[in-house]
């Protein structure tokens, strides 16, 4: 039969023939309702994070004073040039290294040991025990740094008085202006303010885990460590991952803060990072334009960093599903 038969014999029928409605899109108040809710956090993420960024590049490629009277001179690509003949950068870069490399132990294997023993704990005592390891996390950076500052004073610290008793110095250790100590001073003090945040996350990723794998094991007569080595590892890698990543982006903007206070970036430049070098061109020498190239540059070197370790991540986390 074709088609004009076939239409003639439904219009004889009375069917009528379907035709495709075009729906019309109308913006209705019920639509834009969710958004209006997330607008100020929208606004204010535009407003503190990107409009900063958004200025750090535009100053990249100018030479200012910060001066609001003085006029930008613009210079291009020279800053970025220029950044790595800087004298100071390349300590900084070894340091930010060490830092990014000594934190780990404190953000991975000493949190990771700490959730894993405590993980059959009552639920009673472990509220108490997760109290007092993450209090050092809600401490200001400012009290941890005294507080430190008294227990290493090299006359009147508790640790060098345990040494000297102990292994009977001849002088005490100065463990913020030797330039031999100094930076894993810092290194220690801020991967101990680290231990409570990390111990945290794998323990709520321990409560996440199904206990039936674990019995599954026992009654295969697994010991403890071949449990956690081919059970608890393997389901724990998302977390282990992602604090590995975290610790690597963090680790030196987080000590930051106990190299301002405790250090200055000091003796002879032996604790300083990046994050601290940028801190001294920007608003102690008052180039804006080296400080700004310099964000700009480790900016898309994490950023980087970051999604090729995002896609490491989905080939070697095992994910339970």
């Amino acid at each position: 039969m074709s088609i004009e038969a076939a239409g003639t014999a439904r219009r004889m029928a009375g069917v009528k023939p379907q035709t495709k409605e075009r729906k019309t899109f109308r913006l209705k108040p019920d639509h834009i309702k969710p958004y209006l809710y997330l607008l100020p956090a929208i606004l204010s993420i535009g407003f503190w994070v990107y409009k900063p960024l958004i200025e750090t590049f535009q100053l990249s490629v100018y030479q200012w004073n910060l001066l609001p009277t003085s006029p930008k001179q613009f210079v291009g690509l020279q800053n970025f040039a220029n950044l790595f003949d800087l004298p100071d950068m390349r300590i900084a870069l070894r340091n930010t290294l060490i830092y990014t490399l000594g934190i780990m132990p404190f953000s991975l294997l000493i949190p990771l040991i700490i959730a894993i023993a405590t993980d059959n704990i009552s639920k009673r005592v472990g509220n108490l025990y997760r109290a007092l390891i993450f209090l050092p996390m809600i401490m200001a950076p400012v009290a941890v740094s005294s507080i430190w500052r008294w227990i290493l004073h090299p006359t009147n610290g508790i640790v060098n008085e345990g040494l000297a008793g102990l292994f009977h110095l001849q002088e005490p250790i100065r463990f913020f202006t030797d330039e031999n100590w100094a930076i894993w001073s810092i290194t220690f003090i801020t991967g101990w303010k680290l231990i409570g945040f990390s111990t945290l996350i794998f323990s709520a990723a321990m409560t996440g885990i199904n206990k039936e794998y674990i019995e599954a094991a026992r009654m295969d007569r697994a010991n403890r460590f071949q449990i956690i080595w081919h059970v608890i590892l393997p389901l724990l890698s998302p977390t282990i991952l992602f604090m590995t990543l975290m610790s690597i982006l963090f680790a030196s903007e987080m000590s930051f803060a106990y190299i301002n206070v405790l250090t200055q970036g000091g003796p002879f430049n032996s604790t300083t990072n990046i994050y601290y070098l940028l801190w001294t061109y920007g608003f102690q020498t008052f180039n804006i334009g080296a400080s700004s190239a310099a964000a700009v540059v480790f900016f898309m070197g994490f950023g980087i960093l970051a999604l090729l370790f995002m896609r490491l991540t989905k080939k070697l986390a095992f994910f339970d599903n």
